[in-house]
């Protein structure tokens, strides 16, 4: 369910998404957000009141963390958990240099002429999945959720909180048993929180001349590709054996651990 912050954006509440046993999700303990840089007072407030949010986890890399730094919310432990290894992405030559990230709506447009951006664009989920540095990043996550205080709200989020953000949703939700087609439909929904921006990053790419390969990329990296995860999903199947043996193997998660989840967050 989208919620609606005064300047929290592709803010959604996961309560009442149906999980093992036909158990709903809690409502009020799962929240999935872009960054709280610029949230006003009054969002702090309904963080610490409506959600009693006690763990938040900032999927974003240290230099966009020291650029946009996180507002504080009382009571509430913050992990840093960088789920992209860039000393690694420095030993490759990146098409996109890691300072235009910081900005990358004033770049993508002229990037997405690129082939090796498109080429990136195309297989981004798949590295991240890949990646036994991004693997670490979220087991660390699951680990410290099940060991959070138990009657506390936590809140995930990367800077636009929609791929990182929206991988460390489907892990979790997956270990709730959330069935794959509603963790898809939740990760589309960041689609409608960035449509006018991507509508208008496209009509840019008319103006230039562009077709659809240049709108993919400005969809994967200011929106979401829907295709590219479900074709990443896909791969978890093929690759590792499916999710459940995904979250068990890569990410470290133990049947006790989902039991423990499931306790704590389905009602």
């Amino acid at each position: 369910m989208n919620v609606l912050f005064d300047n929290i954006v592709n803010a959604r509440d996961l309560g009442g998404m149906t999980g093992a046993g036909g158990r709903q999700v809690r409502a009020h303990r799962l929240l999935r957000t872009a960054h709280l840089h610029d949230a006003t007072h009054s969002d702090i407030r309904r963080l610490q009141q409506e959600y009693h949010l006690a763990t938040i986890f900032d999927f974003r890399s240290l230099g966009e963390a020291e650029a946009l730094p996180d507002l504080a919310v009382p009571g509430a432990t913050h992990h840093l958990l960088p789920t992209i290894d860039l000393s690694a992405e420095r030993l490759t030559e990146q098409p996109i240099p890691q300072e235009s990230f910081l900005n990358l709506e004033a770049h993508i447009v002229n990037y997405s002429f690129y082939p090796e951006v498109q080429q990136m664009a195309a297989n981004m989920y798949l590295s991240l999945i890949r990646s036994e540095y991004s693997q670490l990043q979220y087991a660390t996550f699951l680990r410290l959720i099940v060991e959070a205080p138990e009657d506390g709200g936590v809140l995930w989020h990367c800077f636009q909180g929609k791929d990182r953000t929206g991988w460390g949703a489907a892990f979790l939700l997956s270990a709730l048993g959330v069935e794959r087609e509603a963790i898809i439909a939740d990760f589309d929904l960041s689609n409608e929180a960035y449509r006018e921006l991507v509508a208008k990053l496209n009509a840019q790419i008319d103006e230039q001349g562009g077709g659809e390969a240049e709108k993919e990329v400005v969809l994967a990296f200011m929106g979401v590709s829907t295709p590219n995860f479900i074709r990443t999903l896909d791969l978890i199947d093929n690759e590792f054996g499916g999710m459940n043996a995904y979250l068990r193997e890569q990410l470290l998660l133990t049947t006790d651990d989902m039991h423990k989840l499931r306790k704590r967050f389905l009602v």
